[in-house]
């Protein structure tokens, strides 16, 4: 910033303007401005905030291209605390049981404990706030109310279908019909 420290005159530069477009409430530097905040003010006058931001959304977008192909990698992909094998939540344990009692055994598990990005990454992804999340053919389901919900009324069974997956309950269905 062209801007000498504890100038009042402010800097008309198209960075500045910018910046204080974004930041409307930064007042002149007073003399008594440690180094480090007048530093920090003239990174903001001088043009780097653009620059913060174009990193931060090539972050983002990159950020949204690794959970769109981790929702893929699978016909159901689970989003959990704790692993199959081990959930360490209840609600993470009752997914786990739902898809078990149908059946389903090949799936792709995440264990969110294990990486805080993708913990929070995925809760931006599909706007839903809670873990486990359900993913069926790449597309959000919801939690484990949402999946207890589809267990109950049928329509887990027709979902399973539609990726070409057999519900055991079908088996055991029958077994009872024949009876």
């Amino acid at each position: 910033c062209a801007e000498p420290a504890g100038s009042s005159a402010g800097c008309s530069s198209v960075q500045c303007v910018l910046a204080s477009f974004w930041f409307p409430v930064l007042p002149a530097p007073p003399v008594t401005m440690s180094a480090g905040l007048r530093l920090l003010r003239c990174t903001l006058m001088n043009g780097s905030v653009p620059r913060l931001c174009r990193r931060l959304l090539t972050q983002d977008s990159s950020s949204r291209e690794r959970l769109d192909a981790l929702v893929k990698k699978d016909k159901v992909v689970v989003f959990m605390k704790g692993t199959p094998a081990q959930p360490l939540c209840g609600f993470s344990n009752a997914v786990v049981q739902i898809l078990r009692m149908h059946g389903v055994q090949e799936y792709t598990a995440y264990n969110v404990l294990e990486d805080q990005d993708l913990r929070q990454g995925i809760k931006n992804y599909s706007n839903w706030p809670t873990i486990p999340q359900v993913y069926l053919n790449g597309e959000f389901v919801g939690g484990c109310d949402i999946l207890l919900q589809m267990h109950q009324n049928g329509d887990l069974v027709e979902e399973l279908k539609k990726l070409g997956m057999r519900s055991a309950l079908l088996d055991t269905d029958q077994g009872q019909e024949k009876k």
